[in-house]
């Protein structure tokens, strides 16, 4: 007699995991960015910094057809003759990147951790500057530290600062982060001009504005600023608990008054146009990520934006 056949057991049941781990998130964004991000781009080098070079050459007599731009008028108003001065090819780029690993980046309520978002900028900005002899450099800014990552050339070296930024501890109620000591840092360390890029959600961070300033004099500025959509509006879901992760105050909002809603809304547009506004004011190239886009589409339209209008040539009058 054939006994009928025993059901398959059930498949082991795996405990989910909220967030990947640190080695899953440095092969997810290495697919993203050296993958997508080279189809998108199509071509072999796209930098960050266009033109043929920012270190000031020799003068010489203004030619027709010479970029108006050029022109040194230092030496026409000596010479009364114009004069132009062509910048030398940049051989080697050095980048700096000031990281903000503050607690309020431990946020998300779409396909990213603001946290995640952060550390893949930096990852963007590391293989949009990748070439022979660049070299890449880090400030990690967390609760009351920043640590330093020496400049240096290779994929093998952003690949360890991408795991070193992954693997920061996460401190709860550590306090706010200082970012313009961080910004003086760069300013020191950085040996010729070059790219400074900041990466931060700027909540609740102060004293950065006039560092940001000095570095713009010298060096081409780019700062990033991640957000959340939550971070913008509240939805109506009640009471709702609010904890702020810097200072470990809490909070109960009753997010069904309707007033309540839109106080919180126009309290974060202020936020976000005096963030954008010191921003312009410090000289910096200002570029915005969402959690809840596709933050590689953003950034790409950016660059291409940021190209197309630095090596546009004025109409002539």
């Amino acid at each position: 007699m054939r006994l009928p056949a025993l059901p398959p057991p059930p498949p082991p049941r795996v405990a989910p995991t909220s967030r990947p781990g640190s080695e899953e998130l440095l092969r997810r964004l290495e697919l993203q960015v050296t993958r997508r991000l080279d189809g998108i781009l199509q071509g072999d080098y796209r930098g960050l910094l266009p033109g043929p070079g920012s270190e000031p050459g020799e003068a010489r007599v203004y030619q027709p057809g010479d970029d108006v731009r050029l022109i040194d008028w230092n030496v026409t108003a000596r010479t009364t003759e114009a004069h132009v001065r062509m910048p030398i090819a940049d051989r080697e780029l050095e980048t700096w990147v000031v990281l903000d690993l503050s607690a309020s980046l431990d946020f998300g309520t779409a396909a990213w951790e603001k946290r995640e978002l952060a550390v893949a900028a930096l990852a963007a900005v590391g293989h949009l500057t990748a070439r022979v002899g660049n070299r890449l450099g880090t400030v990690l800014v967390h609760a009351g530290a920043a640590t330093t990552v020496p400049a240096r050339p290779g994929r093998e070296h952003l690949r360890a600062v991408l795991h070193r930024a992954l693997t920061t501890p996460r401190v709860d109620g550590g306090g706010t982060t200082d970012l313009g000591t961080a910004l003086g840092m760069c300013a020191r360390l950085a040996r010729r001009r070059g790219l400074m890029v900041l990466i931060s959600d700027f909540l609740g961070t102060a004293g950065w504005e006039r560092p940001l300033r000095g570095l713009a004099a010298r060096h081409e500025v780019l700062a990033v600023e991640v957000i959340d959509p939550r971070e913008l509006s509240l939805p109506d879901v009640g009471i709702l608990s609010l904890v702020d992760p810097e200072t470990g105050q809490r909070l109960e909002v009753r997010t069904s008054d309707a007033k309540l809603r839109a106080r919180y809304a126009e309290a974060a547009a202020r936020q976000r146009e005096a963030t954008a506004r010191a921003l312009r004011a410090a000289g910096a190239d200002h570029l915005v990520l969402r959690t809840d886009r596709d933050w590689l589409f953003d950034l790409v339209g950016f660059v291409d934006r940021r190209r197309r209008r630095r090596t546009a040539v004025p109409a002539r009058g």
